[in-house]
């Protein structure tokens, strides 16, 4: 058993920390809306009243928010959790971030005697539910060693990619093909949709045919029947793109169908989309396409 700390308990957040609980660890939580974090004391989370606390309560603390000024607001401050940092004291973030931001944060870890790895994951709710989770590493190799075992309890693919900012850049290259397959599955769709095709006839096969990855097994049926609650919202989803955009202008990458699927996102979130899971370009395109969403 291994005394943990977890900070942000949303969607992804919160069901981590419940598998970490479940395998015997001791979690000590905190999350900016407490009621998200007093849910969770039934499965025998110890709510802290700051960042900084659960990091003092804690050997290890993993961190998991929605954005860059979401992990400063929990980073910064006197109960920011780099103030509960002391020697020997390890946090992982497992949020999707700019790889500079990542660093800094690290850099300032490392200066009061603890390690910071970025270790954002791959996947979404139904994956870390099955068990199917993929993490990518970023950081002292040493620490990732230590750290390791745990993020296996999370999930069964954990990838060393190199030092402090380099996994928050594999996040976001990869979570480029994430949005374009959604933006082409729906364009897809609703050509099929036009010439005659049942929409449900249509997902059932491309779902099955050879452009089926496990995203649009999952995501493809969203476009027939939203979920209640975003799995990975509009507003998150561009988030990332631009973080992609932003990292290829610096590095003189052209990203032509990155910067396609951003412009639907942002059409998306003029329509009123920006909490629906991204899911909903299938409405934007549809609506564009005289369509009845």
């Amino acid at each position: 058993m291994a005394n943990l700390g977890y900070i942000g308990l949303g969607m992804m957040g919160g069901r981590v920390a419940t598998r970490l609980l479940s395998k015997g660890h001791r979690v000590t939580g905190y999350n900016r809306t407490r009621s998200k974090a007093e849910k969770l004391v039934a499965s025998g989370l110890d709510v802290a009243a700051s960042p900084g606390a659960v990091v003092q309560a804690a050997d290890v603390t993993f961190v998991m928010v929605a954005n860059p000024d979401a992990l400063r607001a929990v980073a910064n401050g006197p109960d920011g959790f780099i103030d509960g940092v002391v020697p020997g004291k390890i946090v992982v973030d497992m949020s999707t971030v700019g790889p500079a931001l990542s660093r800094d944060l690290a850099a300032r870890v490392r200066d009061k005697g603890g390690q910071m790895l970025d270790a954002p994951v791959s996947g979404s709710v139904l994956t870390l539910e099955q068990g199917k989770l993929s993490i990518m590493v970023g950081g002292d190799r040493e620490t990732y060693d230590r750290v390791k075992p745990l993020l296996e309890d999370i999930g069964p693919k954990v990838t060393y990619v190199g030092a402090s900012g380099l996994a928050v850049s594999m996040k976001i290259a990869t979570n480029i093909s994430v949005a374009v397959q959604m933006l082409a599955f729906a364009e897809g769709v609703l050509l099929a949709e036009k010439s005659g095709i049942a929409r449900a006839t249509a997902v059932d096969v491309m779902t099955h045919s050879a452009i089926g990855s496990p995203m649009l097994q999952y995501r493809g049926p969203f476009v027939l029947q939203m979920p209640e609650e975003a799995w990975f919202n509009t507003n998150m989803m561009q988030k990332d793109l631009v973080l992609a955009l932003e990292m290829a202008r610096q590095l003189d990458v052209p990203l032509p169908t990155a910067a396609a699927a951003n412009e639907w996102l942002t059409t998306a979130r003029a329509l009123g989309w920006g909490e629906a899971d991204f899911a909903v370009i299938f409405r934007a395109l549809s609506r564009a396409s005289g369509m009845e969403p």
